[in-house]
Formats: C-alpha cells, sequence, structure tokens
C-alpha cells in the first residue's frame, strides 16, 4: 500500500493543491480526473518519485516497485527493440551473470581455506536464494509476447529504436514496464500512441496482470473498463469516489448540485446579514446583535462550487454546401513504399452525408489513403472526389501549420464571421483558452494547445467534406464531447481515423478495416465491429 499524507504543491507562488491526502491499495485501479491544469500528471510524478511535493510526503512499504510512464519520454537509440524491451529484466539477468561469475570462480580458485573462498561461498548462496526464490523467468518470450501486444512484428524486434517515431518508443517504455511486474503502475495518457488492437490488448493486461494501477486518461473506454475507483483533483482538493468514470459522473453531478443549493443558501444568509448590520450599526440598542453578526460573517466558511460545468455550449459546423452523391470513390487503389505494400486494390464508395471511420493497426495505411484522397501522394489506382466537394482537412500534424505570429483570438477572430463573431470568447473558453491566455501568441503554445487551436479552426469554415486524423488526442473529454456533438450534428460527410472507441461510438456508422495489405468494408459502426472482430480471431486460433 502507498499512503499519500497531507501532500501541497505551490507553482508559481499559488497552491495547486493542498494537503491531499489518499492510500493506494493492492488491487486498486484508479483513474485519476480533472481538467487541464488542475494537477493530475504533478501528483503522479509526486507518487512515481520524480518531483517532490512542497510538504507532506509519500510513503511505501519496503522493496515496493513502482513504475511510471509519463507523457512525453524517449528511450535510447543504442539498441535493438528487443534489447531494449530486455532492459526490464536487467536486475534479473544481473544477478544470473554474478551467480554464474561467482561460481566460475569458486570452480578455479584452489584456496579453499582462505577468508576470500568463504566470502564468494557466502556471497552466491545468498544470490542464490534470491534468485531460485524469483520463478524462472522465459524472459525472451516475454518480452515477444508483450511486443507483439502493443502492435509490434517479429521483423521490428532486430530493428534499431532510432528507426521507430517518439509514438513507438513510448510502446516500447511501456512494454518495459509491464514486463517488470511492479506493484504499482502509473500510467499518463498512455493510450494516445495505441491503435485500438493494443488498446483491448492493454486493458487485458492490465484486468488481469496488473497488480495496482493509476492512470490519467481521456480515452472514456478505456478508463471505465480497468478502473474501478475514481479520484478527481479539483479546485486544490481531491473527491475519492469507489465507482469507476462512467458512475463517477453522475455522482459528480450530484455533489456540484448540492454545492451549489447550499452556496446559494449561504449568499442569501450573507446577503441578509449585511442588510441586517448596515440597518441597525449605529443604533444603540442593537449594538450586541450587530457585533455578533459582524464575528459570524468573519467566521464563515464559504462554499465553494467547482468547476463551472459548460457542457451546455453547443458548437456547430456551418451549413454544408451542397455535394455530389458520393464525395469520395476510390478504386483498385494500390500504394507501396519500397518493398513494403500498404495495400492492394482497395475500392471504397463514400455516400454523401456517411460518417466512416478508418481503423487498423499504426502503419497498415490510414493516413495514407487520406494523403491520397487528398491528392499529396502518387498512388496506382483511381480516387475522383464527387462534384463541388470542399474538404476540411485535419491532420496529425495539423499544429504545426498554424501562424505562430497571430495571438489565439487573432487566429480565430479572423475566420470568424456573422453571429459567430459574438461567441469568439466563448468558443475559445469552451476549448480552455480564457482570460488572459487568448492573448499569447501561437508560437509558445504546447503541442496540445495547439491541437485544439487548430480544431476550433477547423469549426468555423464552410465544408462539406470532412477529414480527420487522429483528431483528440491531446483532448480532454470535455472538449471532445463539444467536438463530438458538433460532428454528430454536421450535415457533411465525415472520415475519421481514430482509436478512440468512445469518440467513434455513436458517430461513425461505417468501419473501413486497413490491414494485411487489405481495406475491407464494414457496414456495422464501431461497437459491432469489434464484436465482429474478436468472434474473428477466435475462430482464427481455433484453426490453428
Amino acid at each position: 500500500m502507498i499512503s499519500v499524507d497531507n501532500v501541497s504543491v505551490i507553482h508559481g507562488g499559488s497552491p495547486l493543491f493542498s494537503n491531499i491526502t489518499f492510500n493506494i491499495n493492492d488491487g486498486d485501479k484508479i483513474a485519476l480526473m480533472g481538467k487541464n491544469g488542475a494537477g493530475k500528471s504533478t501528483l503522479l510524478k509526486i507518487i512515481a518519485g520524480e518531483n517532490k511535493p512542497s510538504s507532506g510526503s509519500v510513503s511505501a512499504p519496503k522493496d515496493y516497485v513502482v513504475a511510471y510512464l509519463p507523457q512525453h519520454l524517449l528511450t535510447s537509440d543504442d539498441c535493438t527493440v528487443m534489447v531494449e524491451a530486455s532492459k526490464a529484466f536487467a536486475s534479473y539477468l544481473s544477478m544470473k551473470e554474478e551467480i554464474e561469475s561467482i561460481n566460475e570462480q569458486l570452480t578455479v580458485r584452489t584456496d579453499y581455506e582462505s577468508e576470500e573462498y568463504y566470502k564468494l561461498i557466502e556471497k552466491v548462496s545468498e544470490l542464490s536464494e534470491k534468485f531460485y526464490a524469483i520463478e524462472e523467468i522465459n524472459y525472451e518470450a516475454a518480452v515477444e509476447k508483450v511486443l507483439l501486444g502493443l502492435g509490434f512484428l517479429r521483423e521490428d524486434f532486430s530493428r534499431s529504436t532510432s528507426e521507430f517515431s517518439g509514438g513507438w518508443r513510448m510502446r516500447i517504455e511501456l512494454a518495459k514496464i509491464l514486463l517488470q511486474n511492479p506493484d504499482l503502475i502509473l500510467l499518463d495518457e498512455p493510450t494516445n500512441h495505441l491503435d485500438i488492437e493494443s488498446i483491448q490488448w492493454l486493458e487485458d493486461f492490465l484486468l488481469t496482470k496488473a497488480k495496482a494501477v493509476v492512470v490519467i486518461s481521456h480515452d472514456r473506454a478505456f478508463v471505465d473498463n480497468i478502473t474501478t475507483r475514481t479520484i478527481e483533483v479539483t479546485m486544490g482538493r481531491i473527491y475519492d469516489y469507489k465507482a469507476k468514470y462512467s458512475h463517477y459522473l453522475e455522482l459528480r453531478k450530484e455533489r456540484r448540485e448540492q454545492q451549489q443549493k447550499h452556496y446559494e443558501e449561504q449568499q442569501r444568509f450573507i446577503a441578509d446579514t449585511t442588510q441586517f448590520i448596515d440597518r441597525f450599526k449605529g443604533t444603540y440598542s442593537k449594538t450586541l446583535q450587530v457585533q455578533s453578526r459582524v464575528k459570524m460573517l468573519e467566521k464563515l466558511e464559504i462554499v465553494e462550487v467547482d468547476e463551472v460545468d459548460t457542457s451546455a455550449l453547443k458548437l456547430r459546423f456551418p451549413p454544408s454546401p451542397r455535394s455530389g452523391k458520393y464525395p469520395v470513390i476510390v478504386q483498385d487503389m494500390s500504394k507501396s513504399y519500397g518493398n513494403q505494400v500498404l495495400f492492394r486494390d482497395a475500392s471504397l464508395t463514400i455516400e454523401q452525408g456517411q460518417k466512416v471511420a478508418f481503423v487498423g493497426k499504426n502503419g497498415a495505411g490510414k493516413s495514407t489513403m487520406i494523403k491520397a484522397i487528398m491528392g499529396q501522394i502518387e498512388f496506382e489506382g483511381k480516387c475522383e472526389l464527387g462534384h463541388n466537394a470542399l474538404i476540411g482537412y485535419f491532420a496529425q500534424n495539423q499544429a504545426s501549420l498554424l501562424d505562430e505570429s497571430l495571438s489565439i483570438f487573432e487566429t480565430i477572430d479572423q475566420l470568424a464571421v456573422g453571429e459567430v463573431r459574438t461567441k469568439v470568447k466563448d468558443i475559445l473558453g469552451a476549448f480552455l483558452f480564457r482570460g488572459d491566455d487568448i492573448n499569447k501568441k501561437v508560437k509558445v503554445l504546447s503541442g496540445g494547445e495547439k491541437t485544439r487551436l487548430a480544431m476550433i479552426k477547423l469549426l468555423l469554415q464552410p465544408v462539406n467534406l470532412l477529414i480527420l486524423d487522429e483528431p483528440t488526442n491531446h483532448l480532454d473529454m470535455k472538449t471532445k464531447d463539444i467536438i463530438k456533438d458538433a460532428l454528430k450534428a454536421f450535415d457533411g460527410t465525415l472520415i475519421l481515423v481514430s482509436h478512440d472507441r468512445d469518440f467513434l461510438d455513436g458517430l461513425a456508422t461505417k468501419v473501413f478495416e486497413f490491414g494485411n495489405q487489405r481495406v475491407r468494408e464494414h457496414f456495422e459502426d464501431i461497437n459491432g465491429f469489434l464484436r465482429n472482430k474478436k468472434l474473428e480471431n477466435l475462430r482464427e486460433v481455433e484453426r490453428k
């Protein structure tokens, strides 16, 4: 068990949170929730021992192992994927090598009566007792199983880690954490760089193998599937719910309604008391009563209402200009990079007003297909856009295309027309740009902030074919809900590449699956697709 006792953090002269206390028990699967900037990642780093609190402490039993995966991390680039992942067993392998080395020394030495010889015997006995107490590990098989589960191919094992993107190197680091079999796993946005199948594998691992988990994630389905306890960080304090995320939302709503009720009652009491004081403060016969009520107000602990819920704010895409019946028609398309074939003879037809999802493992060709539709790359086969197709495109690198010389407000204000111009600040606020923040220059924003700003730009453009490539990676749940509602109401055609099942649920009505050099059409939503995939996988296993 880990104990977090009266932990406080002062950030920029102001308290980020104060006197937070809770325990993490064996078997706990905890979601750490709260708005961006509430201090979730800071708290996770303190539990991991990466940061020190301003006051308070974190304590754990001796030999308790905590493994931590931050949002941003680079593994070393001087070895292969297999060697890097095998570092999870470094202490085990080091112990084994030391035992073998001492045994070899004992075999060749002849000073059987010397003190040094007896010390070697004592040391190898001590090490052997520890080593053989550990269940024998076939570490290579364990490494292979985890790497395959996280989406790597066997041919990737011998490749240098330097050949992989930051997202894939994060997977290597995640593999090392899972292989360590720690007492507590701390994960900060682990699903951002995983495809749907890898997320499902990770869920199963955390449910069946992990001892205790604390996770920060904006993937609602992932959080709901693996956690049974929710700790919310808000306004410098925490609320601890013995409930999974979806139930926590209901309980939080009830809590805020009670807070609001108590706040309003207290404000009425303060107003009545103040009115009494102002009316009788010069009246001799009322002096004691006035003094009593002044002291009462001074001692009164003001009820606070947690963050204002802006979920009622509705964003809407402008009406779509009319397009042809089939905005996208792809026939017998093939695309390769060198010897790597992404897909062959792919054909797909998307009708006006349809909302479709492109899913599949990373590297299977989803983004490549989008680039082909956009006319950004060459390919074999045909791709035709329908009459009057006006494309709104959100690329994975969309944030880097913003004009860095403009402020946040200027970026949006120059696009806003009509009634929307009066709501620019409200729209920015919904995407977490508030107060003086809206005057910040784009060049000083973080990657996540730029992503949110690029998404707002897209919301304001009149288009009839929206193509979104992983739009939700840096968005919190509230922002994703606002965008999802806007996309549901969008009357044009939508192509969506995403690994976020909750975001796809109720949005995409058809799925195109990329994999094994093919593009397969599934006439069902994401839930139907996943159900059928599991049946397919079971049949494949049975055939094997």
